[in-house]
């Protein structure tokens, strides 16, 4: 059954299962092993640099693609979702568009770079998103009325994940609010897509990048 969620690809060694196992249950309980609002922030934090990376290393790790832009689509998202509920009535629709129209700008952008960026090879390529990235830095920078510069934005999440929301008594001293909630979508969201990302790798189509990092000319030799 692990395997077959892990798509295949288990740990290399035995120590590594462990390593990974232990973070892995030290996220999953974090709010009750490390009780305060700080703490919980923090793995929830985690959760999501955990993801990045992993998205990166599909790109990188995988593709042999260097890109200095990775960030950049990340950055698309998180305004998505806050626009979205700065605009928006406060509630899980917010999150929802915004998550979306995130992904579809992050998508479009990422195709008109494509366009003219793989054209170029190896440091030409990165450089070219490098001032893509640069450019984007500098805007959103500029642009401080709608994104908050280098304030960032402030927003309202729904109720039901804030710490005024409560659906029980507190559990082993911990406080059953929308904070937990908070986390464990954060938590369960980033799993699930750490799994997605297993799965692609471990797919024909995670075969192919793995044939075009280690030898381009034969890949698109042979059809791909």
């Amino acid at each position: 059954m692990m395997m077959t969620l892990l798509s295949g690809d288990g740990p290399r060694s035995r120590l590594l299962a462990v390593i990974l196992t232990c973070i892995l249950i030290g996220l999953a309980l974090a709010p009750f092993l490390f009780p305060g609002v700080r703490s919980v922030d923090t793995a929830a934090r985690i959760c999501v640099f955990i993801l990045l990376v992993a998205s990166y290393d599909l790109m990188l790790g995988y593709g042999g693609i260097v890109s200095f832009a990775h960030t950049m689509f990340f950055g698309m998202g998180a305004y998505g979702v806050a626009l979205a509920c700065t605009h928006m009535e406060r509630g899980f629709a917010g999150l929802i568009v915004g998550a979306g129209a995130g992904a579809l700008l992050a998508a479009l952008v990422a195709l008109l770079i494509g366009l003219f960026s793989l054209r170029v090879r190896a440091i030409f390529f990165a450089m070219i998103t490098l001032a893509v990235a640069s450019a984007v830095a500098v805007l959103v920078s500029q642009l401080s009325g709608l994104t908050g510069g280098e304030d960032g934005l402030s927003f309202k999440t729904p109720r039901e994940l804030t710490p005024a929301f409560k659906f029980g008594d507190p559990l082993f001293g911990v406080k059953l609010n929308g904070k937990l909630l908070s986390y464990y979508l954060v938590f369960f969201g980033s799993f699930i897509l750490f799994l997605l990302l297993l799965r692609i790798v471990n797919s024909p189509f995670g075969r192919v990048l793995q044939a075009i990092r280690e030898n381009d000319f034969r890949t698109e030799a042979i059809g791909y």
